[in-house]
């Protein structure tokens, strides 16, 4: 989504493309005013297009931001600020268009006059008022130019394709399933709040392909142990998991007690309440215990094909169920 997006211009670098471009146009006519006036009219339409032609494709090619309850808006929000970025691409969009409409009525102005005088005064006052225009804007401008900078900090996942998100504390095996459930090698993308990024890779079932990420430093400790930026950004994860895959590792040579894995789980159940979880243990071959929960290992293969089954039959399940 955050590729594509165009360096933004400050007012005042979007003031000197545009008239450095109208100063360098001179046009000839039957008379000396006539040449004024097409000159005065091709500078000004120049100009005019310059700035709303920009303004329009910055518009444009920023990212639509329209439902809330989702991944990407919620991301959004959080580190760029939903209402402060709508603003500013509201604010260009009524600039383009005040601009737009100045220089038609400018142009029609100056077709009707043979004043030389008045023609450059026309020309003169539209570059004041179109100046003026951009320079309420520059604060939107400078905006916008840093939340494409936060664009690229975004992770390359795609809303739209049902995902499994797998998380435990740290050490209970979470990278070596992703490697045994993942098609190819797990890629690490970017995700603020985590210096570690998200690590992504897919599962493929025939024609359809699904995504399977893991999220180190996110969905590995209590929400209890988090600021409220950090929880936000943990519940925006909320709107882009289809299936959780939530790990247990009952060897507790992850490092962490049973007890506390256990608050854990339940800390995210109530994060992620109507999410679908599969609770799993790891390290089958160090440990059984009789919870009733699957146990795989990772090392030996033990239920991996069970565990991929069972994501995938919850993953074709919601398929069907969105289809209908």
């Amino acid at each position: 989504m955050q590729r594509g997006i165009p360096t933004v211009l400050t007012s005042e670098e979007l003031m000197d493309k545009a008239f450095g471009r109208a100063s360098k146009i001179s046009k000839r006519g039957p008379t000396s005013v006539d040449g004024r006036r097409l000159t005065a009219l091709a500078r000004i339409t120049a100009s005019g297009d310059i700035v709303t032609s920009t303004l329009s494709g910055y518009v444009q090619r920023f990212p639509r931001v329209d439902k809330k309850d989702d991944f990407f808006p919620q991301l959004v929000d959080l580190v760029i600020g939903l209402d402060e970025y709508k603003k500013s691409l509201g604010a260009l969009n009524w600039a383009a268009g005040r601009v737009d409409r100045l220089k038609n009525e400018t142009l029609r102005e100056i077709r009707r006059s043979k004043d030389v005088a008045y023609i450059e005064s026309a020309r003169r006052g539209f570059y004041g008022r179109m100046t003026s225009y951009l320079k309420q804007i520059s604060g939107d401008l400078l905006f916008l130019q840093d939340a494409k900078n936060k664009f690229r900090q975004f992770p390359t996942v795609r809303p739209n394709v049902p995902t499994v998100v797998i998380a435990g504390f740290p050490n209970v095996g979470k990278s070596s399933l992703m490697r045994e459930l993942s098609t190819a090698t797990p890629e690490i993308a970017p995700y603020p709040f985590t210096t570690k990024g998200i690590v992504i890779g897919h599962i493929e079932d025939g024609w359809h392909k699904y995504q399977i990420i893991d999220t180190p430093g996110l969905l590995d400790r209590s929400f209890e142990d988090r600021n409220d930026i950090e929880k936000q950004a943990v519940l925006a994860l909320r709107y882009l998991t289809n299936v959780m895959v939530f790990m247990l590792d009952p060897s507790e040579s992850c490092g962490y007690s049973m007890e506390k894995q256990n608050a854990l789980l339940k800390s995210v159940k109530e994060g992620f309440a109507g999410v679908d979880i599969i609770v799993v243990e790891s390290k089958s071959d160090i440990i059984k215990t009789d919870s009733g929960n699957l146990h795989f290992s990772a090392h030996t293969g033990e239920n991996l094909e069970e565990l991929r089954n069972i994501i995938l039959n919850k993953l074709r399940n919601m398929a069907a169920v969105g289809n209908e």
